[in-house]
């Protein structure tokens, strides 16, 4: 079976389509439009009933959350994106892989949608978490161990930052000036390890979303769909 991916440009789905170039795994695409809400159709809603996207069909049926597909992608080839089961390093990659997932991921869609998790005072949440923002960020920078994250190896961690800092650099539009991409050369070097690779050209081909869409990102210019 091909796996497909539900996606939408410049959005999470862009995180598992590098995981799924790098593992050079068969797959297709859907697109799930935002510029006329489909992610909140029913159609897409039978898919994933939270209306998020990613969605991921696969012969396990369809898998969401980004963290999950992650894993579900790198059992299928041992060893490629994450440390096996039985190697020492797996419980450091997976309370990284967790902690971007869970706790990064989530601050930055506070950050972007503040409506929908405090109405009245998205001002003040804005702010509050962009603080807390730089200091999660400083704390992924200071554990960074080489030219990837946990050294000269890739790993799904390396396919998942990026993407966060891309955002963090974008959007929303005229709200991003609490991110300094200086104070992160570590994490910015991660960036340009992962954009010279040519799964990750593949990607970015795909998407619309530039020459170097990490270490120095511009508005996407998608083929179809719309990133917003």
């Amino acid at each position: 079976m091909t796996l497909i991916l539900h996606y939408a440009p410049d959005n999470a789905s862009l995180i598992v389509r590098l995981a799924l170039e790098e593992l050079e795994l068969p797959y297709e695409t859907r697109l799930v439009d935002r510029s006329v809400r489909a992610q909140d159709s029913a159609a897409y809603r039978a898919i994933n009933p939270h209306g998020l996207i990613p969605a991921l069909e696969t012969p396990d049926g369809v898998l969401f959350e980004t963290g999950a597909i992650l894993t579900w992608l790198e059992g299928r080839a041992p060893g490629r994106l994450a440390p096996v089961a039985d190697d020492p390093a797996r419980g450091d990659y997976l309370k990284w892989l967790f902690f971007i997932s869970n706790t990064l991921q989530t601050s930055v869609r506070m950050i972007f949608y503040p409506e929908k998790y405090c109405p009245g005072h998205e001002a003040a949440l804005r702010a509050n978490m962009s603080v807390q923002m730089v200091q999660h960020l400083d704390r992924v920078e200071a554990a960074v161990r080489g030219p990837f994250f946990g050294g000269d190896t890739l790993s799904c961690i390396d396919l998942y930052l990026p993407p966060l800092l891309r955002w963090c650099a974008l959007y929303p539009g005229g709200g991003t000036d609490w991110f300094d991409p200086s104070r992160f050369p570590a994490l910015m070097e991660l960036c340009r390890s992962v954009e010279a690779r040519p799964a990750t050209l593949r990607a970015i081909a795909a998407e619309g979303l530039g020459d170097a869409p990490f270490s120095a990102p511009t508005a996407p210019e998608p083929p179809e769909g719309s990133a917003t």
